[in-house]
């Protein structure tokens, strides 16, 4: 299997949408709720977890495996909308939470930046 890109994928999505005349349906405001409940819908797999981290099975895998891709296609969708290059966003991002939590303050707490 040849490794795709977040370009490729995200070209891919854009001609599935065409190809089904739903660009009408895909305001930002749409997308935007469809990533978040498909992440609601990820946080179910986890919900009733006795100690908040399983090890879910194959199957269970699958299915949680199925609901990330759900969220990420539509967050590449929502990215492509609004012309926002996601992979930029994230490195910037991480590196203002670089600064935002020191690994010299933050390192094995869950503190919140301004608690740090």
């Amino acid at each position: 299997m040849t490794e795709l890109t977040i370009e490729e994928l995200t070209a891919r999505m854009r001609r599935f949408v065409q190809e089904r005349d739903w660009e009408q349906f895909h305001s930002p405001r749409n997308l935007a709720l469809s990533v978040m409940i498909e992440a609601a819908e990820l946080g179910e797999h986890f919900q009733w977890s006795a100690d908040g981290n399983p090890t879910p099975g194959e199957a269970e895998r699958e299915a949680i495996s199925l609901e990330m891709a759900d969220v990420l296609l539509y967050l590449l969708r929502l990215a492509d909308r609004l012309d926002i290059d996601l992979l930029q966003a994230g490195a910037q991002k991480l590196e203002l939470n670089a600064l935002k939590y020191p690994v010299d303050k933050a390192r094995g707490r869950t503190a919140k930046y301004d608690r740090l």
